[in-house]
Formats: C-alpha cells, sequence, structure tokens
C-alpha cells in the first residue's frame, strides 16, 4: 500500500512541478508530462492505485479485496485505451506519440 501511494504522490507531485497542472479534470497539466514515474511508464498513477488496492486487500487478507483488485485494472485498462490515449493525442500530437513509441503502457522496458 505504501509503494502504490508513495507512486501516486509522486505522479502528483510530478504533474504539478513539471506540468503545471493537476490529474484533476478541471486543472489538468498545461505541458506534456514524461518525467519522474511518467518515464518508466504511461500509467504510473494507476499502478499506484492498483498497488494500493492490492495491499490493502493482502493487508486485509481480504479475497474480495483481492479479487476486486482485477476488475478494476481492467477497467482502468479500458479507460486508458478507449478515453485517455486518444484525449492525449488529440492535445499533445506527435510528442505524444513519440513517447507511446518509446515509453510502454504497463510495464517497465528491462534493459
Amino acid at each position: 500500500m505504501v509503494v502504490g501511494g508513495t507512486l501516486g504522490l509522486a505522479c502528483v507531485a510530478t504533474f504539478v512541478t513539471r506540468g503545471e497542472g493537476t490529474p484533476a479534470p478541471f486543472d489538468p497539466p498545461r505541458k506534456f508530462v514524461a518525467a519522474g514515474p511518467y518515464g518508466f511508464v504511461r500509467n504510473p498513477m494507476y499502478i499506484g492505485g492498483f498497488a494500493v488496492i492490492l495491499g490493502f486487500g493482502l493487508y486485509e487478507r481480504s479475497p474480495a479485496i483481492l479479487l476486486f483488485a482485477l476488475p478494476w485494472l481492467l477497467s482502468a485498462h479500458l479507460f486508458v485505451v478507449l478515453y485517455e490515449e486518444p484525449h492525449l493525442r488529440t492535445t499533445f500530437g506527435t510528442q505524444y506519440d513519440a513517447y507511446c513509441r518509446t515509453t510502454r503502457r504497463w510495464l517497465p522496458r528491462l534493459h
């Protein structure tokens, strides 16, 4: 849980300092962000959220919470693919396309 929460906070801090905005739809980043956690994967905030849910399920020893983590991850994936990525392509254009070619969606590249 702590690792996931820390990752989520690092994402918010990166949006504020580098993107000059927040993850909130009413104050989105005004600059494209590919630094910090976003330098490793395209969706670190969702990974952090998944880690929090998974960690909480393990902490509580709750099969229901652990099972909830899977549809939550599927929902996050569908949201990213169907809404967020097209929106970012429209907003940031070729800069986002280049980022997608070099940075994986969910798992970092192992060099």
